[in-house]
């Protein structure tokens, strides 16, 4: 009889426990942080304010070029937020058992960078006040309407996603917390909904955990793809494309996998949880951005090479200003240094190490957004219709600095969302984790 297994079981449970659970609370640390994060937020809303009082001309956009870096910024926030479903739906459907210390980073992505895409639509309107009218009187043979709804029920998705197997950490935490937490040990206690780690709890945790798995992956695909299709519905050269569906999930992958791989380092060093996210977690994260990489490549392939092939006239110009042209060095810096480089070096076992895989995600997380931008903008600055009598400044698009104030507000929201949520709850689930000791003791007892 293994008398020692269950006594080794509970210490784990405690030492996992406590060491999850350590750093949840604020502290001055997060003070400071939400500190400059405010007062970074506060300029860019001001920045908001003026574009609101004075209309879009603050900005690049004029009659030609309409869509610019608001629109790059909310495709890059729906890629990026895929990232939940590809490691907890796919991933976790699948019965991959990896992924359980990292399955609620994801989802805090999710939600965050979700949440954020709807703001940034909104800062892209000259009238925000006449938002209501979308769902008041949208057409639903309109992709904007279809747009609006999946996102808006992604969010929902991953806001269940989130909280639901947050249940029994809830529970777990709210015995843990100090005098001077004492108001999150009430917030603990009013959410974890009597939570008591019954094993019927557990079944009914599992069933719903499933169920929203498997709706959040229909909804995720179509979040995208529709995403897609506000380009793709248009016959300009550069969006007239069939592949755009796949083309951006690939790409979602890519960046959510990079925004991943970012997190997991900072809350691995910041939080000292190497024990339970290791550099194994960061090589198969690696061969995973490998895996959506190539997929993604193929898709940039046959992105230029299909248009270049019949060479119309229309496309001749885009792809003449792509490769050689205007946007040539962010064209090729883009491709080579937030794609193919770091695809390369993803292949080596060394490079998919904590540090290095950190450092070729920083560069494949910027390459993602700058990508969006060679999407939406040299486009719109070739239109069919020839450019006469208009000013220069109308031709050619440039952010101004009110509207990089803005785009970076945003940016600053999703921090801030993230920065939160990592420090009023665990990071890591606790009770998936104490669930292969469980299973361990379990087997060895019977077969004691």
């Amino acid at each position: 009889m293994a008398l020692a297994t269950p006594n080794t079981n509970h210490q784990f449970e405690e030492k996992a426990a406590s060491d999850i659970m350590q750093p949840v609370g604020l502290n001055i640390k997060f003070h400071a942080w939400m500190g400059l994060l405010t007062l970074v937020l506060m300029a860019c809303l001001y920045a908001y304010y003026t574009q609101l009082r004075d209309g879009l001309s603050v900005t690049g956009l004029r009659d030609y070029v309409n869509w610019g870096m608001y629109i790059a910024n909310f495709v890059f926030f729906v890629a990026a937020s895929l990232i939940g479903m590809l490691i907890s739906g796919v991933l976790g459907l699948l019965g991959f058992q990896w992924i359980k210390p990292i399955a609620r980073i994801a989802e805090i992505i999710a939600v965050a960078f979700a949440a954020v895409a709807g703001l940034v639509i909104v800062s892209d309107m000259g009238r925000p006040d006449r938002l209501p009218f979308v769902f008041l009187y949208g057409r639903v043979q309109s992709p904007i309407l279809w747009d609006v709804t999946v996102v808006t029920t992604y969010l929902v998705l991953s806001l269940m996603l989130y909280y639901v197997p947050l249940l029994p950490d809830l529970a777990i935490g709210k015995t843990r917390m100090n005098q001077s937490h004492g108001w999150l040990a009430k917030i603990y206690d009013i959410l974890s909904l009597n939570w008591k780690h019954y094993p019927e709890q557990y079944n009914i945790l599992h069933k719903a955990v499933r169920i929203l798995l498997i709706l959040i992956v229909p909804t995720a695909f179509a979040i995208h793809t529709v995403t897609s299709w506000l380009f793709a519905v248009n016959p300009r050269a550069g969006w007239d494309s069939t592949i755009f569906g796949p083309y951006f999930l690939t790409g979602a992958f890519v960046a959510g996998c990079a925004a991943l791989i970012i997190a997991m380092y900072f809350f691995r060093s910041n939080y000292k949880l190497h024990r339970y996210i290791t550099p194994e977690h960061f090589d198969k994260m690696g061969k995973l951005l490998v895996l959506t990489s190539i997929i993604y490549l193929y898709f940039n392939i046959n992105e230029f090479l299909v248009p270049g092939y019949k060479l119309k006239e229309a496309d001749a110009i885009h792809l003449h200003e792509l490769f050689s042209g205007h946007y040539a060095p962010l064209f090729w810096g883009t491709q080579i240094l937030g794609l193919i480089l770091p695809l390369i070096l993803l292949l080596f076992k060394p490079m998919r190490k904590p540090l290095p895989v950190l450092i070729i995600s920083f560069f494949v997380l910027a390459g993602a957004w700058a990508k969006r931008y060679i999407i939406v903008v040299p486009t719109m600055e070739h239109p069919y219709l020839p450019k006469q009598y208009v000013p220069d400044e109308w031709m050619l698009y440039q952010p101004t600095l009110t509207e990089t104030a803005i785009t970076v507000g945003s940016i600053v929201l999703v921090l801030m969302i993230i920065t939160i949520l990592a420090k009023l709850f665990p990071v890591i689930p606790i009770w998936e984790i104490e669930e292969k000791p469980n299973q361990t003791s379990n087997q060895t007892n019977e077969t004691s």
